[in-house]
This record gives C-alpha cells, structure tokens and sequence, in this order.
C-alpha cells in the first residue's frame, strides 16, 4: 500500500525555520567577534547567562531565584574578568559562585546538578572569550581561531543534518540521541573536514592542516551534542528552552561549539605549535 504524501515525514524537517534562525543569530554575533575584547565578551556574557537560566530551570524541580542569580552573576563576572585577561579573578569568581550555588541547592538536594552544571557552562565561556582575545579585526590571531572552530563546527552541524536525514541507517548512540545516525556522523565528519580545509586555505593554515585540525573539533562537537543529549534524558526534558525556533534552546545550539572550544583550548595549550599563525 502507498503512503499518501499527506502521511509523508518531511526529509529535511523545519530547514526553512532553523536557516533562518541561524543567519538571524549570525547576524547578531559577527560584529562583536569582529572587535573582541569587551563587545564580544558582554555578547558571551549574555548567551552564557541565558544557557545558565535554561540549566538551572531543567536541572532544578523548584527553582528559586537565589539560584539563578547565583549562576548568572557568576558566569557574567567570571566572562568579564576573562576579557580583562584577569585568570586569577576569574578562576576565583568561578570557584565561589560554583561553592554557592551548590550549597543554596543543597536544601532541595542535587547538589551535584547545581555545582557541575555551573561548571559546564561557564568553562567554555570563559574559553570563547579568552581564545578571541582583545584585538580588533579579521586579520588577528584570535578571530582566526574562533572563527575556524565555529565555521567547521557549524559545517560539521549541517552535514551530519542533511545526511543523516537523507542516508538514515543505524544510529550512534540511540540511548542517547535517538535521531542521529552513523550516515550523519560521517556525513558531518566529510563535509566539516572540507569547510576546515577551505578555511584553513584562506586563514594562511593551509588546506591539509585546516582538515587535520577540523577532525578533532569535529569528534569534539559530537561529544559536547550526545553529552546535553544524555544530561536531557537524565533530566526528563526535551529541549533545554524555546528561545530559537527550529533548535529549542541556546544550550540546544551551542553544545557542540562549547565543548569544541574546550578541546580546542586544551589541545593548543599542551600543542601550540599546531596553530603556526
């Protein structure tokens, strides 16, 4: 018997909503990446503290507003002293705020959910804010950086959509995400690669280097995606909030590019001679 188109799924579910939404978000974040310092900082300031606000009302059954003034106000700072280059006050802002929100949750119990989602959020914040750095321009260092892990992550996010959509087969983790197939992983891993490999052409990386360094950040993003994934199941929710039409909430959005950037930290850290700008 035939399907009826009415009774068809759509191949590629809400695309026009989800394009449109990420150019409207695009929009927003280019022109504080373009300046760093204090205009990119307050931008990351205010989506960490929004992602705080969805944690805090996902991962606590009675929220009270202590609770969400403590996380807010100490990724806020923690954001803030960062772009001061001040590490010392940061660590030190993310400490307390992370030893506070803990204990008001105590009350309530799940004091775990309180102090290690603080944690999951403000480290990579903090680690968007530094890598950029406080120079102004297209051609400095830190936009290099941020701008490479964004567009293959990005890239990586649309490849694994449209083909895990169009190829389907067996899934990657379905405990965890049952949507996502091995045909988008791959499909991702392919076309993230690429768009690495044309970035680093046009950033001075070079077209070989741009992919080996794109296949790490890519690992990375799926991780960051099936970590939230899990942390939802775990929690009994769908999507951490409504915010952006198409996606659910920031924390839905940007799972994948916080954990990258995490990665992308630690990897230049222990291995600065990868990124030879």
């Amino acid at each position: 018997m035939s399907v009826s188109s009415a009774e068809k799924k759509p191949l590629f579910k809400n695309v026009g909503v989800r394009a449109a939404t990420a150019l409207l978000f695009a929009a927003i974040c280019i022109p504080p990446l373009y300046f760093g310092g204090w205009p990119w900082a307050a931008l990351v300031a205010l989506l960490a503290g929004r992602m705080m606000w969805e944690w805090v009302r996902m991962s606590d059954p009675v929220p009270t507003g202590v609770a969400y003034v403590i996380s807010i106000i100490g990724v806020v700072t923690a954001c803030f002293y960062i772009a001061q280059q001040n590490w010392l006050f940061a660590g030190i802002t993310v400490v307390i705020a992370a030893i506070l929100a803990a204990l008001e949750r105590s009350r309530r119990g799940g004091v775990l959910w309180s102090g290690l989602g603080f944690l999951y959020i403000v480290i990579p914040s903090m680690a968007i804010v530094g890598i950029r750095g406080v120079e102004n321009g297209f051609a400095t260092e830190g936009f290099s950086k941020l701008i490479f892990v964004i567009l293959v992550v990005v890239a990586a996010d649309v490849g694994a959509y449209f083909g895990g959509s169009y190829f389907k087969g067996p899934k990657l983790a379905p405990k965890l995400s049952p949507n996502k197939t091995w045909s988008g992983f791959f499909s991702g891993l392919l076309f993230g690669a690429l768009i690495g490999g044309i970035v680093g052409h046009v950033i001075g990386l070079g077209f070989i280097l741009g992919v080996c360094l794109a296949m790490p950040i890519i690992v990375l993003s799926v991780f960051g995606d099936l970590l939230e994934s899990g942390l939802k199941r775990r929690l009994n929710v769908k999507d951490a909030g409504d915010l952006l039409p198409g996606h659910g909430g920031l924390l839905d959005r940007l799972d994948s590019l916080m954990m990258a950037i995490v990665g992308v930290v630690v990897i230049l850290a222990v291995a600065p001679g990868l990124w030879p700008l």
